[in-house]
């Protein structure tokens, strides 16, 4: 029985024993690159979790596991292209370490190694698996353009942000519980559980990104504190900020904004202090231990004992306790 520290493990392994033999080398070194900076694996730790539910070799569906997380650095790689980041993880970024057509193209390569290693599962689930796959592909490129959208609106609604982050982010982790549970040839009720079980912490999951993007510790972090305060990023916080401001602190809020020109670590802390004002964080905190309360119940309703969700239990009440 493999917990989940020892499944990261495993997935880290199996990342490092990934042969790239394919020529130019030019065009996979970034890929390698990119899957070997480290990172928390939540996505395929969630699915060999999910199907360990159900089975007790999660090796068996190693390769899927690592189609997922090959399938998300893709989406980071572009991310940070379309940011013009200069960090992951510590590290650079590859457009800043090769350039803007190097991460296009071996980004693109990794989406198909995705494909690729995804459909090396048993042929009787492939169909499902892949319909599901292929979905959630295509709800977070429309997550992704929401994301985009909203860049340059300043009424952007609390519900909107939240249905752009639960396409964006929160699917590819109900998609990794639920093809965990399938491969794992779970009822088809508890499969669709532990989909809404992954939406679920998935939201949690973004909504403590924004708040350690204000309040994280850098160092801890890996990339600077305060990138979405000074890209003006439509966040959880910046939203019922605007919202919930009186007009003084509205007027301060929109100020910066709006700002071309500025000081970033003066930004920084003006707009921190407005959010510390208005009780952002606090507001931030209870919907993150709401949608971590949802999914519990989703969590309980799967038709497996108490003791065989307890790995589970624990790596996702871990994950709310993060600092990084």
């Amino acid at each position: 029985m493999y917990n989940s520290e020892e499944l990261l493990k495993e997935v880290n392994k199996a990342l490092e024993g990934l042969s790239y033999d394919r020529k130019p080398q030019s065009l996979y070194e970034p890929v390698r690159y990119v899957l070997s900076l480290g990172g928390k694996r939540i996505r395929p730790v969630l699915m060999l979790l999910s199907y360990r539910l159900y089975k007790e070799n999660p090796q068996d569906i190693m390769m899927q596991a690592l189609a997922l997380e090959t399938y998300h650095n893709y989406t980071l790689l572009h991310d940070d292209l379309m940011d013009n980041a200069d960090l992951r993880r510590g590290h650079q970024t590859v457009h800043r370490r090769w350039d803007a057509n190097t991460a296009i193209l071996s980004g693109d390569s990794m989406l198909v190694l995705a494909y690729q290693r995804m459909q090396q599962c048993d042929p009787r689930h492939l169909p499902q698996v892949m319909s599901l796959f292929t979905e959630t592909a295509l709800e977070i490129g429309e997550g992704q353009q929401y994301d985009m959208d909203f860049e340059t609106r300043n009424d952007v609604r609390e519900e909107e942000y939240i249905e752009m982050i639960r396409l964006k982010t929160s699917v590819l982790l109900a998609c990794a519980m639920k093809i965990g549970a399938i491969l794992g040839d779970a009822p088809a009720k508890d499969a669709d559980l532990l989909y809404k079980f992954g939406e679920q912490i998935g939201l949690a999951f973004q909504l403590q990104d924004d708040l350690l993007d204000v309040y994280g510790d850098e160092k801890v972090f890996g990339k600077a504190i305060g990138g979405d305060i000074t890209s003006n990023k439509k966040t959880y916080m910046l939203i019922n900020a605007v919202n919930r401001a009186n007009p003084a602190q509205r007027a301060e809020l929109m100020k910066w904004i709006e700002a071309k020109e500025f000081d970033r670590q003066e930004k920084i802390a003006a707009v921190t202090r407005l959010y510390n004002e208005i009780g952002i964080r606090q507001m931030c905190e209870e919907k993150i231990r709401f949608y971590f309360e949802q999914s519990k119940k989703y969590l309980e309703q799967v038709s497996v004992g108490a003791e065989r969700k307890e790995d589970l239990r624990h790596y996702t009440a871990e994950m709310m306790n993060r600092q990084y």
